[in-house]
């Protein structure tokens, strides 16, 4: 007997074990089927393995000796150790951060729209104005989230800034940030260098049916001399670097450099203006 009759010899015995095995299950109860799905799943794939590979003559004379030599290999499987849980998790992993990157993708390309729900309403446009609020309203959370995680022993790491504008691109975190400062124009935290600029941003009210604006939604509701930080932060980082006269956007709006506050030079410089 050649070693190709020899493995294919053995793999119809297996197969004809696997059958006999899968027609039992199949009389079973689903609560039994649901037991014994594992096994069912790595039994093919032995066969799979078999199908694919060729042992030696020797090889397949030892396991042809045995009555049942799938169910053994099972057996003998289910006592090693193997990276298999390993490497669900790095999909589980994997996938998860595909979402994430698309969800990403998705912030990054939806343009700001500048325009109050009246004028989107009126133009046909309440899609996009819905995207921009919902993608503004995420970029509040997330300078919000970089904050409180990138400030330590009284300093803010300038990696929170790229945390957000990596996200949501550098046009909609101006925005956010040039929204915050004219709601609380009135907080002195606010160095005057960053009021000033977030001034020249235009900013159209946006009013409910009651009055309130609807701008109000993505404001920053850090502590005010760490937004602050994070705005210049933002400013020096990014604009000055990125600054292209030919393209109006916030960004082009930048026109001096900020000065860099601490809540507690913010709080001596309000104390100084009382």
């Amino acid at each position: 007997m050649t070693n190709e009759e020899r493995n294919t010899a053995l793999y119809q015995k297996m197969f004809a074990e696997q059958e006999k095995f899968r027609d039992w299950l199949k009389s079973q109860p689903p609560e039994e089927i649901l037991n014994h799905a594992y096994e069912y799943t790595i039994r093919e794939d032995i066969l799979l393995s078999l199908e694919y590979h060729d042992l030696s003559d020797a090889q397949a004379d030892a396991l042809m000796k045995s009555p049942c030599p799938l169910a053994d290999i099972f057996r003998d499987f289910e006592k090693r150790e193997t990276d298999h849980m390993d490497v669900i998790w790095d999909c589980l992993e994997s996938r998860a951060d595909t979402i994430l990157e698309e969800q990403r993708r998705t912030l990054r390309e939806t343009p700001v729209y500048p325009y109050p729900a009246s004028h989107a309403q009126e133009h046909g446009e309440l899609e996009q104005y819905r995207a921009s609020n919902r993608a503004n309203f995420a970029c509040k959370e997330a300078i919000e989230a970089a904050i409180r995680e990138h400030y330590h022993d009284n300093q803010l790491d300038s990696q929170a800034a790229a945390q957000v504008v990596n996200a949501f691109g550098l046009d909609r975190t101006l925005f956010v940030l040039a929204n915050t400062v004219q709601q609380k124009d009135w907080d002195a935290r606010f160095s005057p260098g960053n009021k000033e600029w977030a001034k020249s941003i235009p900013i159209q009210e946006n009013p409910d049916a009651w009055g309130a604006d609807r701008n109000c939604q993505f404001v920053v509701n850090s502590h005010s001399g760490l937004t602050d930080l994070f705005l210049s932060t933002v400013r020096q980082e990014y604009c000055q670097k990125q600054e292209k006269a030919h393209k109006p956007s916030v960004r082009a709006k930048l026109q001096d450099t900020p000065k860099t506050t601490s809540p507690k030079h913010s709080a001596k410089l309000n104390g100084q203006e009382r």
